[in-house]
């Protein structure tokens, strides 16, 4: 593990280009029936192609706030956004989300049609070729033979790849992720996981995760924003490109994950010292 190293996305050594998405001094409040929530506090952040970057803190850091604004859905009130040097004003098809939630999927359309669905709707392609790239994509998540089934129809686990394969037949410059694992039970987590970086060997997509799991961040991650309890300030960036699915319950892994957990919930004076 590694603290603000010059590393690049495969973990070599490198001058970095330039950043596919820049968060620049972003603070991001919103407003509750009794007041108004600062969830983060002037955040900067560099993105690279090829990333998969997590935003990793406690519950209620700011970290999913700060998500939906990445996808356009939130205005900050400080600071801005940027994706290849333009603002982020509003969502777009280069940003799409996956959520936790398993009912993000219309419960009247099959497989095949909840993949095929944004692109037709967003006349990003024709029917045909719509249909060609949606079967790639259900294949690339391992449902090949799933196509006509609906999502009643399907796992928890099942449900979320074909969000994921929705996400990706839209080929967006940034795969958005907001704990899209955490409501499965332990062992479809780890399939899942694993399936996922599986998919970024082979097509090297831009990830940005969310998750408040230490592991689940040194796993999937080449790069972690650690944020504090709210409003989320970043407390450090971490490059942990010597962890995988492999290296849990290893002692060097617990060590990490334990200074990690000391960092994300040390108190800001003695962090910055």
């Amino acid at each position: 593990m590694v603290i603000m190293s010059g590393l690049n996305a495969y973990g070599a050594t490198a001058a970095l280009p330039d950043p596919l998405l820049q968060i620049d001094g972003v603070t991001l409040e919103y407003t509750t029936r009794d007041r108004v929530v600062r969830a983060t506090h002037r955040i900067d952040l560099d993105v690279y192609q090829g990333d998969r970057f997590v935003l990793l803190g406690p519950s209620g850091c700011g970290k999913s706030t700060l998500l939906k604004s990445i996808a356009g859905f939130i205005r900050p009130i400080e600071g801005q956004i940027r994706l290849n040097g333009q603002v982020i004003d509003r969502p777009g098809a280069d940003r799409i989300v996956v959520f936790q939630e398993f009912d993000q999927l219309p419960p009247w359309k099959t497989v095949l049609g909840n993949v095929m669905f944004p692109l037709i709707a967003t006349r990003h392609l024709p029917k045909a070729e719509a249909r060609e790239r949606a079967r790639d994509c259900i294949a690339k998540v391992g449902l090949t033979g799933f196509e006509d089934s609906f999502p009643h129809q399907l796992s928890g686990g099942m449900k979320q790849r074909v969000a994921i394969a929705r996400a990706l037949a839209m080929k967006p410059r940034v795969l958005l992720m907001d704990e899209p694992f955490a409501a499965l039970d332990a062992l479809t987590r780890r399939k899942m996981q694993e399936e996922l970086l599986q998919l970024w060997d082979e097509v090297r997509f831009t990830l940005i995760f969310v998750t408040h799991s230490i592991e689940e961040a040194l796993v999937v991650g080449n790069r972690v924003a650690l944020l504090s309890p709210r409003p989320g300030r970043v407390r450090a960036e971490i490059n942990c490109h010597d962890w995988d699915l492999h290296s849990l319950g290893g002692k060097d892994f617990q060590t990490a994950a334990n200074r990690i957990h000391d960092m994300l919930f040390a108190d800001p004076q003695e962090a910055a010292t």
